[in-house]
C-alpha cells in the first residue's frame, strides 16, 4: 500500500532525475542536430535513400518529406499487417482485417500507438518488433525534426531554408532514440522485462487451470515505447502487465523515459536560438502544469470515497499492488501529458474527477511536456499566442525572440492549436449522435460519456491511451478514430512549419524597452494561463458533461 510520504518521495526522485538530466541532455541534442559532421553509419542511410544530407531546405520541401516519407510508413506498415499470416514469426495469427489495419498504420506512424487489439493474440513477433517498434523511432524522429526546424525558424533570419528532413531523421533515430532505448532495454531485462523470440509457454495457474503465456521482444519495445512517447503495448495490460513492467524501480524508469526527452528539449531550444533562459521559461511552464496534474490526480485517489476504497487506502480498483496509488497516478499523469499513450493502470477505474484531469492533460495540446517534438513546437505555438496577448494588453505589435508577430503568424499559430479541439469535439459529437459511441459504451450516464471523450481527445491529441472501457473495435470507431489520428497529428504540422518558414525570412527586430521580456517568471506564468484558459473555454461545456458532472455527483 502506497502512503502519501511514498508518493512525495517517488516523485521527487523523478524530478530530480529529470532535472540532472535536463542541461546534459539538453546540450547534447542541440549538438546533435547542429553538428556538421555525418557519422559513417548515417552517410550510407543517406546513400540509401538517395538524400543529400547537406542540402538545405525550404518549409514547402521540408513538409513535403515529413508527408512523403508518413505516407510511405502508413503503407508498408498497412500491408506488413495484413499479410502478416503468410510472414515467420507469426505465431500462426490471421492477417489484421482492414479496418483495424488501417486504424493500427495510422496509429503507429503518427506517434498515436491507439490500440484496439490485444497485442499477445493478435501480432506476431515480425509485426511488432519489424513493424510497430520501426515506427516507434522513425514518428518518434519525425516529431523531433518538426521541433527543431520550427527552433532553426526562430533562431534564423533573412533566409527561407530550415535546414534538411532526412538528416535531422536519421539523426534523432541514431544518435538519440537508437542508443538510449538500447541502454533503456538492457536496464529493463535486468529488472525482470522479457526479452525473446519465444511462442510462449503453457503454465498452469494456482487453481488448476491451462494458461498459454506469449513471450517476446518486449523489453527492445518498452524502451522505445516510452522514450519515443509512443505509447502502446506489447500485451494488452500495457504496462501493467509484469513482462513489461515488473515492480516499482522499473515503474519509475519507465516514467523517466517517456519524460526526459519532452522535458529536456526546451533546453535544446535555449541553445540554439542562443539564449537558455527562453529555454528554462518554457520548462517552467510545462513543469508547473505537469506537477499540479499530479498533485490533483493523487490526492483525489487516495480521498476516494467509499468504505472499501478507504480500506484499501484509497482508489486502488484498476490499480496494480505493486505501484499503488502514487505509482499509478505519477504514470497516469505523465502518459497523458505526453503523447505516450502507456498505462499502467486502467484510467477508466480513476474518479471521475482524476479522469477529467487526465482528459484535460490531453486537451490541453499535450504540452506539459508533451510528446517528443510535439510538445516542443505546441509550446512555442502557445508561447506566440502568450505574446500576442501580452502585446494587445499593452498596445503594440507582439515579438518573440527577436520576430515581429504579424497577422499571418498569429493565423498559423491560432490554426495550429484549434485542430485538435475541433477534432476531438467532432468526433465526440459524431460518435453520440449517430448512436455507435452509446452502443460501444459499457457505462452509462457521465462515465460513458467521458469514455467516448476520452477515445476521441486520445487519438486527437496523438496519445494513444484510453479509458478501457469503450468497446472501440467497430468500423466506426477504427476509421474515425484512424482519420483524427491522422488530421490530428499532420495538419498541425503542416501550420508549424509554414510558421517556421515565415518566422525564418524575417529580419531581426531590435529589442527595445517596450519588448517583452520571455525569460523570466511572469512569462512562464503567462504562458500557463494562457494554455490553461485556452483549453478551458474550449472543453468546459464537455468535461462538465462527463468527468466534471460524475466527480462532483459524489
Amino acid at each position: 500500500m502506497s502512503t502519501p510520504l511514498a508518493d512525495v518521495l517517488q516523485t521527487s526522485a523523478l524530478v530530480v532525475a529529470l532535472v540532472l538530466a535536463h542541461r546534459p541532455f539538453g546540450d547534447y541534442m542541440a549538438a546533435v542536430y547542429s553538428s556538421r559532421k555525418h557519422l559513417r553509419a548515417e552517410r550510407l542511410i543517406y546513400r540509401c535513400v538517395g538524400a543529400d544530407p547537406d542540402a538545405e531546405m525550404s518549409w514547402t520541401a521540408y513538409l513535403r518529406s515529413v508527408l512523403a516519407f508518413s505516407a510511405v510508413g502508413v503503407l508498408f506498415l498497412y500491408l506488413l499487417l495484413r499479410v502478416q499470416d503468410l510472414l515467420p514469426l507469426s505465431l500462426g495469427f490471421a492477417g489484421i482485417p482492414a479496418d483495424q489495419a488501417f486504424n493500427t498504420a495510422v496509429s503507429f506512424v503518427s506517434n498515436t500507438n491507439w490500440q484496439s487489439y490485444s497485442g499477445e493474440s493478435a501480432m506476431g513477433h515480425l509485426a511488432q518488433a519489424g513493424g510497430l517498434a520501426v515506427q516507434n523511432f522513425l514518428s518518434a524522429a519525425v516529431g523531433m525534426a518538426v521541433a527543431i526546424a520550427l527552433v532553426r525558424g526562430f533562431a534564423r533570419f533573412r533566409t527561407g531554408e530550415l535546414g534538411n528532413f532526412w538528416t535531422d531523421l536519421v539523426r534523432g533515430t541514431v544518435r538519440v532514440l537508437l542508443p538510449v532505448s538500447v541502454l533503456a532495454a538492457i536496464v529493463l531485462v535486468a529488472l525482470g522485462a522479457v526479452q525473446n523470440f519465444s511462442g510462449g509457454h503453457d503454465v498452469t495457474t494456482l487453481t488448476g487451470a491451462t494458461q498459454h503465456i506469449t513471450g517476446g521482444p518486449v523489453a527492445s519495445q518498452e524502451a522505445i515505447k516510452n522514450l519515443g512517447t509512443n505509447g502502446g503495448g506489447f500485451y494488452n495490460a500495457n504496462s501493467a502487465h509484469p513482462f513489461e513492467n515488473p515492480d516499482g524501480v522499473s515503474n519509475l524508469l519507465e516514467i523517466f523515459l517517456l519524460l526526459v526527452i519532452p522535458f529536456s528539449l526546451p533546453r535544446t531550444f535555449g541553445r540554439i536560438v542562443g539564449n537558455v533562459r527562453q529555454g528554462y521559461a518554457i520548462v517552467a511552464a510545462m513543469g508547473v502544469i505537469w506537477l499540479a496534474g499530479v498533485v490533483a490526480v493523487t490526492i483525489v485517489e487516495h480521498q476516494a470515497p467509499g468504505t472499501a476504497s478507504q480500506a484499501a487506502g484509497g482508489g486502488m480498483e484498476g490499480k496494480e499492488q505493486r505501484f499503488g496509488i502514487g505509482g499509478s497516478s505519477l504514470f497516469a499523469v505523465s502518459t497523458t501529458m505526453t503523447s505516450t499513450g502507456s498505462v499502467n493502470s486502467f484510467h477508466d477505474s480513476f474518479q471521475g474527477l482524476s479522469g477529467g484531469v487526465l482528459i484535460f492533460g490531453m486537451v490541453l495540446g499535450e504540452i506539459a511536456p508533451g510528446g517528443v517534438g510535439s510538445g516542443l513546437y505546441g509550446m512555442l505555438i502557445m508561447a506566440v499566442i502568450a505574446v500576442f496577448i501580452a502585446g494587445l494588453m499593452v498596445g503594440r505589435t507582439p515579438e518573440y525572440l527577436g520576430k515581429k508577430l504579424g497577422t499571418r503568424e498569429i493565423k498559423l499559430a491560432a490554426c495550429a492549436i484549434l485542430v485538435s479541439p475541433a477534432l476531438t469535439l467532432i468526433g465526440t459529437a459524431l460518435a453520440m449522435g449517430l448512436g455507435d459511441g452509446e452502443e460501444s459504451m459499457t457505462n452509462i450516464g457521465p462515465h460513458g460519456f467521458s469514455e467516448v471523450l476520452y477515445a476521441y481527445a486520445s487519438a486527437s491529441n496523438n496519445n494513444g491511451s484510453a479509458f478501457a472501457g469503450l468497446a472501440a473495435n467497430t468500423d466506426f470507431f477504427n476509421t474515425t478514430l484512424g482519420i483524427c489520428m491522422l488530421l490530428g497529428r499532420f495538419l498541425p504540422i503542416v501550420f508549424v512549419l509554414a510558421l517556421a518558414g515565415s518566422l525564418a525570412g524575417q529580419r531581426r527586430v531590435p529589442v527595445t524597452v517596450g519588448t517583452l521580456s520571455t525569460h523570466r517568471p511572469l512569462f512562464s506564468g503567462l504562458l500557463v494561463a494562457t494554455a490553461v484558459v485556452v483549453a478551458g473555454l474550449t472543453f468546459f461545456p464537455a468535461l462538465s458533461l462527463g468527468p466534471l458532472a460524475e466527480g462532483l455527483a459524489l
